[in-house]
């Protein structure tokens, strides 16, 4: 690496993986003086019109000096990056910091000439777009605000790169050549660009890993039995549409049960798209080399040993993962179970369960493989537990998730035609930043069903530190509009009612049946879920399947309701025909009102539980019934290949065997339904023509140049929070009654009396407080009281502060939390929040809609808004306070930390009463950067 005295040193955080438009990866880092014969082969293999638009003439080879020039850099007004892809370099892009006359210069000088060159081979990946993120987030760090490229007007390809890139820019043409320049800020159109390509990117990686034309087993055994043999066997018994090889070393045949083998992948004449590695963890390297070098595209690691075994293991999952990447492979696993796609055109079963779900629209991703067969199997039960019949889209489940995580995959279900529900069991979230950014936006066009492990992370799994309480994390998630559940049995439940049947309009829900008891117990769960149930209608246990269709056909009708729970137990002596009969009545009523979901619930009734999946369900069942079958005639029509069954020709009405759990789905639908609804109409983060951004920067620059991090005094805090119009009530030191009297004098009477040592801060319980004095004696009488019963006045570090309008206290905090980002929290002070927990959340930036319901968040809201009588305080002041404290940690992420506290809301206008703030320097990257996959 560069060793020379006037080179600084090698920034070894701009090295990134990245996933390119195709879905393979490239691996992005600094050029060095180690990298002339790298850059001298790479330009060989450029084209002489690429050259050519490079340097606007002919160039036909590199001299020497300009070897030197491009591999010798300082990091700071000269850089060089280049994408690498086993090694070698595909694409290199510089920029050179100049003055105002164009000529090389170094800082205070903000603008850089920037130039990219792309092999031929691999132009059209979007590797110029990702080089142009990364070398944009380094001359940002370098302190360059502006670049300056010149092109040459048919050079169109580079032109799209810098005018498709979303920053705010300027063209010009002069001698023949298009000058463009353009600011580095992010711009909202800049990140939405880079979010699009981000999404396309990764799920195209992942897309590659599920639809493969060719899949290679490697290490499959030649006698039945073992994993290799076993996944092999799946996937050939699948009846999978692509070409599928076996791979074992100790092959003696070219064949396998008619199945070409081969010892080797190097062996197979035609391409290879995925790999499925089911060998020993100490021979998984030479498997990946030999992967990478025959143009493999992904790995499916089901081989164990990695970090889940200790520190060794974790070690060579790392080298793994960099091994794989290196020749542009993506990895799902180690210690994997494998995947399934049950599309028609793929039926992909690279996995160890040994039946392959029936094909329906419901996307599955568990970390576990023990989970993965858990939600497989209850999918595909007919009867017991959740009854009814609908399928899986695609199945992936990661192991280790060293690579490819529930982020990718929520990527590629986001637009994915044939997956309209997502489910995930998470052990943990590695990035969970992205996964709520992900979130909300997958939520805001399917369902997104999540169990998230609250134990810790298991041991192969590379995680962020978190400051934050698991309980935090679900709730930023739930506004995220994830579906947060419990259990793997709620998962189910929900993902059943949101796959078949719409969204509620509301929380208004009719309950039928036949039976009064069933009924009330229905009725009662919907109000412990918070829905709004109407009077239960009992049809009594004499009603046929007739008075149920007229029931729930007046009920889907009645404009006051906005669900249907319908309840059903045995009729004595009635057999399956008597539940098929029901079923046929129950589905062809909801037909009528296809816009109003419909449940059942059931009390051992498996025969109409399964005559209601047949009644509605398209999904395929794995034969047609014999003509003895009771519900033959229903089954065969429920029996279509899955090409036959067009989308949502029926609905599937879900049976639950028991209220609780069908009415708890049912709640989730509603509160979902209201997520979508209240998403629509996302809110704004207003502007204050008060607050001087600039001049908190400023402040904030100065203050950090004394140290690393560090916390502001009172009058710093105070002018720091002036910037953005919070305004603080200035507290006095008191070190004597004399020098409280002087201070009182100062603020003027009514004054309070405080004890701000740490044992005694806000603690207005323990007696450290004193309010209301009206004068001199009453305060020198308060010091004499505070200082008999707590000590001296060095340790009890009173303070005189103006009397502020009485009010209902609370506190408000933002910080910076390493995995989820910005937090803004809220709550009332003392006990609610410090022993409860009743505190609320959000993301930062805040919009007003997200002002509005944190305030109302709480469990003790009431208290601000007139309880028992009492005055409604001033919640828009108080929403406007939380804005502004958004706006400070968005705009400036030096702020890594603000506590308010007590802020005293009256009925008119609120008062800061105490404040403190934390800065440490920013990250060198953050969510606006450049993508990259997790570092290894």
């Amino acid at each position: 690496m560069q060793s020379s005295p006037d080179r600084h040193e090698y920034p070894a955080h701009w090295e990134a993986d990245v996933v390119l438009r195709d879905g393979g990866t490239a691996r992005i880092r600094p050029i060095t003086v180690d990298d002339a014969e790298r850059l001298v082969s790479f330009y060989e293999q450029v084209s002489d019109e690429s050259k050519y638009y490079r340097f606007f003439a002919p160039y036909p080879r590199l001299s020497a000096k300009d070897v030197h020039r491009f591999t010798h850099h300082d990091f700071v007004d000269r850089v060089g990056l280049a994408a690498t892809v086993g090694g070698e370099f595909i694409a290199t892009v510089r920029y050179d910091r100049i003055g105002t006359d164009g000529l090389p210069a170094s800082a205070p000088a903000d603008e850089a000439e920037v130039a990219f060159l792309v092999q031929d081979a691999h132009q059209g990946r979007g590797v110029a777009s990702a080089l142009l993120e990364h070398i944009g987030a380094v001359a940002r760090e370098r302190d360059i605000r502006r670049f300056a490229a010149e092109v040459l007007p048919a050079n169109n390809k580079m032109i799209k790169v810098f005018t498709d890139a979303g920053y705010t820019q300027k063209r010009s043409f002069e001698d023949g050549v298009v000058r463009l320049e353009f600011d580095l800020e992010p711009t909202d159109r800049s990140l939405a660009v880079q979010y699009a390509r981000e999404q396309r990117a990764e799920a195209r990686s992942v897309q590659r890993l599920l639809t493969p034309g060719s899949v290679a087993v490697i290490g499959v055994g030649r006698t039945p039995g073992g994993v290799g043999r076993s996944i092999f066997d799946n996937i050939r018994d699948a009846g999978f549409t692509g070409r599928l090889y076996a791979v074992n070393s100790a092959f003696p045949d070219k064949e396998l049960d008619g199945i070409p083998a081969y010892r080797s992948v190097r062996d197979i004449e035609g391409p290879v798209d995925l790999a499925v590695v089911a060998v020993p963890a100490e021979h998984v390297p030479q498997v990946v080399t030999e992967c990478g070098e025959h143009g493999v595209q992904g790995l499916v690691v089901i081989s164990a040993g990695y970090a889940e075994s200790g520190p060794e293991g974790r070690e060579r999952q790392r080298e793994l993962v960099r091994h794989a990447r290196a020749y542009g492979m993506r990895i799902i696993g180690p210690n994997a179970f494998g995947i399934i796609n049950t599309n028609p055109g793929v039926r992909l079963n690279a996995s160890l369960a040994n039946e392959t779900p029936r094909p329906g629209r419901i996307g599955l991703f568990a970390q576990s493989g023990a989970i993965g067969i858990a939600l497989l199997s209850r999918l595909h039960r007919r009867g017991g537990g959740v009854t009814g019949v609908t399928g899986v889209s695609t199945f992936v489940s990661s192991g280790n998730r060293a690579d490819v995580s529930g982020n990718d995959v929520l990527q590629y279900w986001y637009d994915d035609p044939d997956t309209d529900v997502a489910l995930m069991y998470l052990e943990s979230i590695g990035n969970p930043r992205k996964f709520t950014r992900l979130a909300r936006r997958t939520a805001a066009v399917k369902p997104l069903v999540v169990v998230q492990s609250a134990g810790a992370a298991p041991q192969g799994h590379a995680v962020q530190a978190t400051r934050l309480p698991h309980s935090t994390v679900s709730a930023l998630l739930g506004q995220a509009g994830v579906i947060r559940v419990n259990t793997i049995t709620e998962l189910v439940d929900t993902g059943l009612l949101l796959a078949r049947q719409p969204l509620p309009d509301g929380a208004r829900v009719a309950i039928l049946g036949n039976s009064e008891s069933l009924g009330l117990l229905t009725y009662d769960a919907c109000l412990s879920e918070g829905l709004r149930p109407l009077t239960p209608l009992d049809l009594t246990t004499a009603a046929s399947p007739a008075d149920f269709h007229r029931a729930l056909s007046r009920a889907l009708a009645d404009d006051t309701c906005d669900a249907v729970v319908v309840t059903a137990i045995p009729a004595v002596g009635e057999g399956s025909a008597g539940d098929a009969a029901l079923a046929e009545a129950l589905s062809s009523a909801a037909e009528q009102v296809p816009g109003k979901p419909v449940l059942v619930v059931h009390v051992e009734l498996g025969g109409l539980a399964e005559a209601l999946s047949a009644a509605t369900s398209t999904a395929p069942q794995a034969a047609v019934p014999s003509a003895s079958h009771p519900f033959r005639a229903l089954d065969r029509l429920a029996a279509k290949a899955p090409e036959e069954a067009p989308r949502n020709c029926s609905r599937l009405i879900p049976a639950y065997p028991a209220a609780e759990r069908a009415v708890r789905a049912l709640g989730e639908a509603v509160k979902y339904a209201q997520w979508r609804r209240d998403a629509a109409e996302p809110g704004k983060v207003p502007e204050y023509e008060d607050i001087d951004e600039r001049g908190a920067a400023e402040l904030i620059d100065g203050l950090l140049s004394r140290g690393q991090g560090l916390t502001l005094g009172t009058d710093e805090t105070c002018e720091l929070l002036g910037k953005y119009g919070v305004q603080v009530h200035r507290a006095l030191p008191a070190p004597t009654p004399d020098g409280a009297v002087a201070a009182a004098h100062a603020l003027g009477y009514p004054v309070a009396l405080k004890a701000t040592a740490p044992h005694l801060r806000h603690r207005a319980d323990l007696g450290g407080v004193r309010l209301d004095l009206a004068d001199e004696e009453q305060l020198r009488r308060a010091y004499a009281e505070l200082t008999e019963l707590f000590g001296a006045p060095e340790e009890l570090r009173p303070v005189v502060q103006r009397m502020a309008p009485r009010g209902v206290d609370t506190v408000v905090r933002a910080v910076i939390d390493p995995a989820a980002g910005a937090v803004l929290s809220f709550g009332l002070a003392g006990a609610a929040s410090q022993l409860l927990g009743d505190v609320a959340h959000r993301l930062i930036p805040v919009t007003d809609r997200e002002a509005t319901s944190l305030v109302r968040s709480i469990r003790t809201a009431p208290l601000l808004f007139g309880w028992r009588g009492s005055a409604p305080v001033d919640t828009a002041a108080l929403e406007e306070l939380l804005l502004r404290v958004s706006r400070l940690v968005d705009d400036h992420p030096e702020v890594v930390a603000v506590t308010l506290e007590p802020v005293v809301v009256a009925p008119h206008g609120l008062s800061v009463l105490g404040a403190s703030v934390r800065l440490a320097p920013p990250p060198a990257r953050d969510d606006l950067g450049p993508r990259t996959l997790p570092a290894y």
